[in-house]
């Protein structure tokens, strides 16, 4: 059987290696996609240094963009050559991080024109996320395809976007405009508050106040409907939102629920449990955002391609093997040296097909 090579864990916060896996040819909708871009995340922070839900050695990402090279004999939409994007994550073979992927062809969208592989990577994994944490999370219908004239119930009512300046909350805040929201209240350090505001944001202001809470307090009222927090840290971001989400607003955070980050002198420490860490005032839904789901790709493919969502800015992570890429983009994630921006590398060293 052919084999190729993939990026894995070896252990709690140890360097990354290479590992030989099989190479999958596809069956039934599958497709072989060679991995020539992705994107790092904190999920792979976590799963490196604080061996969250993995047994190492684990190969990482999730995010995935590159060319098809082969086909299973059901596939009905994707052939050979054609340059996807996509959110892979389920098993080994799926895994962003190594020479070829084998995944259904439902996890991937077509790369529309006029935007590379390197800007388009930087979506599934995020804006999969939002789609669930809102419609799932929230209980908030996205309609799809959206009619015209669409206009949601509760347009004008306060929504919180914790952490407006990361991928998700990025995607959130385009998103939420483009179905009518026109409240949306971002947090996020100064240098970002004029794009967010492009987005669709109405009020940005800066998470590091010391008067944060009274700062939301006085744009918002207590008015707040939904709030979603892309940090969840539990001193950073947790505790804050729950001294200004009050009776009847629904609170979204992505999990993990990070006690204390990972650093060079210090292992981090993860908890699930959003609701006995904070004391959230009677009437106030909390929930916990499990990213890992499904997205119908032409919703993806399509905002893309109308210019509803941008792509991420990236910051790209240069090396001269995939393994010095990956290192280098994994002490970046511990350094948290990226700021609005994603983390994206070039994958394979060999983009010459097998």
């Amino acid at each position: 059987m052919a084999t190729h090579k993939a990026i894995a864990t070896m252990g709690i916060k140890q360097p990354l290696d290479i590992i030989t896996v099989s190479t999958i040819s596809p069956e039934r909708d599958e497709v072989r996609v060679r991995v020539e871009w992705t994107a790092s995340t904190p999920l792979d922070l976590h799963q490196n240094d604080g061996g969250l839900l993995v047994k190492h050695p684990q190969v990482l990402g999730d995010g995935t963009a590159g060319t098809v090279v082969e086909i299973g004999p059901e596939v009905k939409i994707l052939k050979i050559g054609d340059k996807v994007f996509g959110f892979t994550w389920r098993k080994q073979e799926e895994k962003a991080h190594q020479d070829y992927c084998t995944a259904p062809e439902w996890l991937f969208a077509v790369l529309p024109e006029r935007y590379t592989l390197q800007q388009a990577v930087t979506l599934p994994n995020n804006f999969v996320t939002v789609f669930h944490a809102i419609s799932t999370d929230w209980g908030v219908d996205l309609p799809w395809p959206k009619l015209e004239g669409y206009v949601p119930e509760e347009k004008d009512k306060a929504v919180l976007i914790w952490g407006g300046a990361t991928s998700v909350g990025q995607y959130a805040i385009q998103i939420l405009k483009y179905y009518g929201y026109t409240n949306i209240v971002t947090t996020a350090s100064k240098g970002h508050h004029e794009a967010l505001k492009k987005f669709g944001a109405r009020w940005t202001l800066e998470y590091r106040s010391s008067n944060i809470v009274q700062d939301i307090l006085d744009t918002t009222g207590t008015d707040i409907r939904y709030v979603l927090d892309c940090v969840g840290s539990l001193e950073g971001s947790m505790k804050p939102v729950s001294k200004v989400a009050g009776k009847g607003c629904t609170v979204a955070i992505l999990l993990p629920v990070v006690v204390r980050d990972s650093s060079e002198d210090n292992d981090p420490l993860y908890g699930m449990d959003t609701q006995g860490c904070c004391d959230w005032e009677q009437g106030v839904e909390v929930k916990g955002v499990r990213t890992h789901f499904y997205l119908e790709p032409d919703i993806m493919h399509t905002m893309l391609k109308e210019g509803i969502v941008e792509p991420n800015k990236q910051k790209v992570i240069e090396g001269k093997t995939m393994l010095e890429r990956a290192q280098k983009a994994m002490d970046a994630l511990r350094r948290k040296e990226a700021s609005g921006e994603r983390l994206v590398w070039r994958v394979s060293d060999n983009l010459e097909d097998k």
